[in-house]
C-alpha cells in the first residue's frame, strides 16, 4: 500500500480481520490470466506464470481456481481474456494523495467506477501527472516477524542480494530495493528460510502526510470504497496514520 507508513500497517492488520477473500482471489487470478496470455500456459517455460501462480497458492488459492485462470489466460477455453493496466490519480483529504493501478478488460467502466468512488467519498480526481510524481516504483517483500529475529538479522540476508533498507513495520519487517532487484531478494530471503509475503513492486511515496484523526477516518473510508472496486489491483497513497490516532479512531 503506502510503503511504511502507518497505513501500510494499518491495511496489514485490516486484511488479516476482515480478510476480503474473493477480492484477494480475483487479484492473484487476473495476475495469472494475464501472465499465461503473455508467455502461455507451462510454469515450467514461463517465469512470471510460475510466480504468478506460486503466489495464489501461497495465498490459499484453491488448484482449480488457479488451472482454469491458466486455461483462460491462455486461450485454451475459447474466452478472450485481455486486460488492460491503467493508473488512475485522485486527491484525498488534508493534502493526501491516492495512486490507482486497475488492471480491466473494459477501460470505460473501470473509469467510471474510479470517478464515481473518488467523487461520492470525499475525494477528487486529479489530473495526469499531478500525483504520479510523488512515488517512485520499488520492490517491497514483508517478512514475518519470529522469535528472536532482528532487523540486522533481515538486513545481512538481503543486502548483498540489492536491498536498500529494511524497516520495521510493527507485525512485519518490509525490505525495500529497486523493482529489477526483486528475484534477487526473493532468493535471499529463501536461503535464510525467511518466511515473507506480498513480494511485489509497488509505488512507494517520497514524501508521508500525516493525518489527523477526522482526516484520517475521511481518507480510510475514501481508500476503502476504491479498494472494492473489482478492477483495482492496488490503492497507493502518501498517508501516514499515526498509531495514537488510529487509537483515537477505534475507540470511538
Amino acid at each position: 500500500m503506502s510503503g511504511h507508513s502507518k497505513w501500510a500497517t494499518t491495511k496489514h492488520k485490516k486484511a488479516a480481520i476482515d480478510a476480503k477473500r474473493a477480492k484477494a482471489f480475483a487479484k492473484y487470478i487476473k495476475a495469472i490470466e494475464v501472465a499465461a496470455r503473455m508467455g502461455g500456459p507451462d510454469p515450467a517455460g514461463n517465469p512470471a506464470l510460475d510466480l504468478a501462480v506460486s503466489k495464489a497458492k501461497k495465498n490459499s488459492v484453491p488448484n482449480d481456481n488457479v488451472e482454469r485462470a491458466i486455461k483462460r489466460g491462455a486461450g485454451l477455453t475459447g474466452e478472450a481474456i485481455d486486460y488492460t493496466e491503467i493508473m488512475y490519480e485522485a486527491r484525498g483529504p488534508q493534502g493526501t494523495a491516492l495512486y490507482i493501478e486497475c488492471l480491466t478488460d473494459n477501460r470505460n467502466r473501470a473509469a467510471a467506477e474510479v470517478r464515481t468512488a473518488v467523487t461520492r467519498n470525499g475525494g477528487t480526481m486529479a489530473d495526469s501527472g499531478s500525483v504520479a510524481f510523488l512515488f517512485e516504483r520499488k520492490g517491497v517483500a514483508e517478512v514475518a516477524k519470529t522469535e528472536g529475529l532482528t532487523e540486522d538479522d533481515v538486513l545481512m540476508a538481503v543486502l548483498d542480494a540489492g536491498a536498500e533498507e529494511v524497516i520495521d513495520d510493527g507485525e512485519i519487517f518490509t525490505v525495500v530495493s529497486e523493482a529489477t532487484d526483486l528475484p534477487a531478494i526473493r532468493k535471499a530471503l529463501e536461503d535464510a528460510e525467511l518466511e515473507y509475503n506480498n513480494d511485489d513492486p509497488v509505488f512507494r511515496p517520497t514524501m508521508q502526510v500525516d493525518l489527523d484523526a477526522e482526516g484520517a477516518k475521511k481518507f480510510l473510508k475514501l481508500a476503502d470504497a476504491i479498494e472494492e472496486l473489482d478492477d483495482v489491483q492496488n490503492v497507493y497513497s502518501n498517508a501516514d496514520i499515526s498509531e495514537a490516532v488510529m487509537a483515537e479512531l477505534e475507540a470511538e
